[in-house]
């Protein structure tokens, strides 16, 4: 039991081997496509479409808008809009008391009237952040300003020029700096008890109480090689169409806003007119104003800020992905997957429904993953994989087990054809040979018997030839027993060992003649047994019948039968004669060997005492109707 275990445990690990060398030289070829940044863009493209089809949030009430847009600057009637309006617009939102402002407008520069009024504003008003430049080019922050009411304002755009992450500290020349985003986020916050400090498990990232902000690192997600200076993050839009709620500069000259709207909250102020082309293009949110796939300048600031203060109050997920060890891992995973796929299914249509299936849940998982986790895994390259080894390892294992079942059905072929001449000539023969050897006879009584002999193995040879020729391998039903004779194995089993039977018993062996006693027993079994398990059965009866006729010397008493006993079924095969067992197997004990192991069954001769042979093949009855 256990050698053919291990014979059937080693044929599947040769089969498995076919799919699993190419397979595997499938998924090393995409992993090294994706570390070659080949694949960058088809991932970017996968992760901007699921945050862009994420179900709508609802408007963030804790972040407003003040956008200057193209009728306010056709009321002002200039732009850059003068200092003495920026002014008023900051104390008459400082009187309805703002948590934090941010002024997400460049006032490096005086634009008169105004600027001393400007000024004055920016000494009087303690809650203020306004913004410099600090990438590539410098950009110097509004004048009289104090150095902890300014940040940066700079955005790391990808090489595609689309808006993915946003830089939320970085080194310069004189000190370390925050991003807009986080000043207003940290000045929030504060009145809520947390602080900015460095993170725990990563020191280089940010902190608000006990949630770290994930960290960008050159190979996050999708990226390759990316430049991560500083301390970057993967940015968490919102989604939906109306993210905030925007309100104009004419709006609060003219009052039409709730003061509710404005207390306690982050105010960034900013430019929404499409003529100053302050917009950054993103795929990651629905947006119409000021074009498809473009948001304003003032609005990433509110979507990171957003981001940070909905992730430390609300729980809302950040972004982040594996580290590279376990994404390759999960690769790896989806390519063996459809290398199984295509070992296990057995036809191309059910491999096709078995892959489009697994690349589905493999996409819903990708997808319920980011939405409710912020865990951006490969999708590109693991469907890749997955269907390059589900469908294209098919076709090469469809062409493997064409080759092996034509291999199988050459020696399907010689073991059936061996089967008949043993059975057949081969008998012819031994008994000529065996009278040679036997028997001491002179030339004219040997060259008669021996003539005879010869001829009828000459017709059991064309015989075999004709009944090859007019049976084709693929369409054989039928067994073929000599002198034309040929026997349907459709026919019930014990209708087919008993035609055998008779047959056997006519054929002129020597030790036939001394039979005296026959004893044949074939009840009708409720059988299971393919054809060539059949075929296998009445070959094993006809074998067992002409070593009786060989070799049972003085047997007088023969008895066959096959009976069904305590589930199992037995065909037996009991003479009285005195032929011995062979210590050598043949080639007949082998095949019964085999037919008993096809048959899950045993196989069993043995001397009985004090004289004949036991011969005999038993199976289980199926109890389901099938192996």
């Amino acid at each position: 039991m256990q050698a053919e275990l291990w014979r059937i445990i080693k044929e599947e690990i040769a089969i498995w081997r076919v799919g699993a060398l190419p397979g595997m030289a499938v998924i090393v070829l995409v992993i090294i496509t994706r570390l070659s940044g080949y694949m960058q863009s088809l991932e970017w493209l996968a992760f901007d479409n699921f945050l862009r089809i994420r179900p709508a949030e609802p408007i963030d009430e804790r972040v407003v808008i003040i956008g200057i847009n193209e009728e306010d600057i056709r009321s002002v009637g200039t732009y850059p809009i003068p200092d003495r309006e920026i002014a008023a617009l900051l104390r008459k939102l400082n009187s309805l008391a703002p948590r934090v402002i941010g002024l997400d407008i460049i006032r490096d520069l005086p634009v008169e009237p105004g600027h001393t009024e400007l000024v004055s504003a920016f000494k009087d008003i303690k809650k203020l952040v306004a913004i410099e430049k600090v990438l590539p080019e410098k950009v110097a922050p509004p004048p009289k300003l104090p150095p902890e009411q300014v940040c940066f304002s700079d955005q790391i755009i990808d090489t595609d020029g689309k808006l993915r992450r946003s830089l939320l500290a970085t080194p310069t020349e004189q000190e370390y700096k925050f991003s807009l985003s986080v000043c207003l986020a940290k000045t929030y916050l504060a009145k809520q008890g947390y602080s900015l400090e460095n993170g725990i498990r990563d020191p280089q990232a940010l902190r608000f109480g006990n949630l770290e902000l994930p960290r960008f690192f050159p190979n996050s997600g999708g990226y390759v090689r990316t430049d991560a200076g500083g301390v970057q993050m993967l940015l968490n839009f919102r989604s939906g169409q109306k993210r905030f709620r925007i309100l104009s500069l004419n709006d609060i000259k003219n009052g039409k806003y709730q003061p509710q709207w404005i207390r306690d909250r982050i105010v960034i102020i900013g430019i929404t007119a499409p003529s100053v082309k302050d917009f950054i293009t993103t795929s990651a949110v629905v947006s119409i104003q000021p074009a498809q796939g473009r948001i304003y300048g003032v609005e990433v600031q509110a979507h990171a800020s957003s981001a940070i203060v909905s992730a430390v109050l609300d729980s809302r997920s950040l972004l982040y992905s594996w580290a590279d060890c376990w994404e390759y891992a999960w690769i790896i995973g989806w390519g063996v997957l459809g290398i199984a796929f295509a070992r296990l299914t057995k036809s191309p249509w059910r491999n096709l429904v078995a892959v489009v299936i697994a690349s589905t849940i493999l996409i819903a998982v990708s997808y319920l993953l980011l939405l409710c986790w912020g865990l951006w895994v490969p999708l590109v390259p693991a469907i890749l994989v997955l269907n390059l080894n589900g469908i294209a390892m098919t076709a090469l294992y469809q062409y493997d087990q064409a080759l092996r079942s034509r291999i199988e059905a050459r020696q399907a072929l010689i073991e059936r054809t061996f089967e008949t001449i043993h059975n057949g000539p081969l008998q012819t023969l031994a008994k000529a040979l065996k009278t040679i050897r036997e028997q001491k006879l002179s030339s004219e009584e040997l060259i008669p018997g021996l003539e005879k002999e010869l001829e009828k193995l000459n017709y059991e040879l064309r015989g075999i030839y004709e009944f090859l020729q007019r049976e084709p391998l693929t369409q054989d039903r039928s067994l073929y027993l000599g002198n034309g004779l040929l026997l349907n194995l459709q026919d019930p089993i014990h209708t087919v060992l008993y035609q055998v039977y008779d047959h056997t018993l006519q054929r002129e062996f020597s030790c036939f003649s001394t039979l005296r006693v026959k004893i044949v027993t074939f009840d009708p079994i409720d059988d299971h047994l393919s054809i060539e398990q059949k075929r296998g059965l009445c070959r094993f009866l006809e074998e067992a019948l002409c070593n009786v006729g060989k070799h049972a010397t003085g047997v007088t008493r023969l008895v066959v039968s096959c009976t069904q006993n305590e589930g199992w079924y037995t065909l037996k095969i009991i003479d009285d004669g005195l032929g011995s067992i062979s210590a050598k197997e043949g080639r007949g004990t082998q095949q019964f060997r085999n037919l008993a192991r096809q048959l899950r069954g045993k196989f069993t001769r043995s001397p009985l005492s004090p004289r004949g042979t036991l011969c005999e093949v038993s199976w289980p009855v199926a109890k389901f109707g099938f192996w």
